[in-house]
This record gives structure tokens, C-alpha cells and sequence, in this order.
């Protein structure tokens, strides 16, 4: 998941932490984006889970653009 913070690419796992839940249907509101399951929200400049029932943070990747592309560089 790819999210645009005041001109900042951030590249975040797109997947809730607690029950797998598509982030990227959620709800996006200043820095935090929800989990349309259980509305577990997460902070997405740290991936930190704000509130339960998730406890684990997203995981980041590194994001880049050239020539007007998007990279996202994933883990192997």
C-alpha cells in the first residue's frame, strides 16, 4: 500500500496486522489509516498499530521515484 503524506511516498504492508483485513478499503483520516474489519488504526509515518485489537506494526519498504515511476523495493 502506497500512501501520499504531504508530498511523502510512504510504502506500507497493506495487510492488517490482527486479522489480514485489505488496509487499502479502510479509511485513510490525517496520518492514520483504519481497518475496515475490527477498526484497528495504524500511524503511517511509524506503522505503529494505534489501537486494538492489533498490537503489531506494518511493515515499511523502501519507495523511490524516477522519471515520474513508482518503486517499492519488497523483502525476498
Amino acid at each position: 500500500m502506497i500512501v501520499n503524506l504531504e508530498g511523502q511516498l510512504h510504502a506500507w504492508d497493506g495487510t492488517c496486522t490482527h486479522e489480514e483485513a485489505d488496509l487499502s478499503t479502510g479509511f485513510l483520516i490525517g496520518e492514520e489509516v483504519t481497518c475496515p474489519l475490527h477498526l484497528s488504526r495504524f500511524n503511517l509515518l511509524t506503522g505503529e498499530a494505534v489501537n486494538p485489537p492489533a498490537e503489531k506494526p506494518l511493515t515499511k519498504y523502501n519507495v523511490k521515484v524516477e522519471n515520474g515511476e513508482i518503486f517499492v523495493e519488497l523483502d525476498q
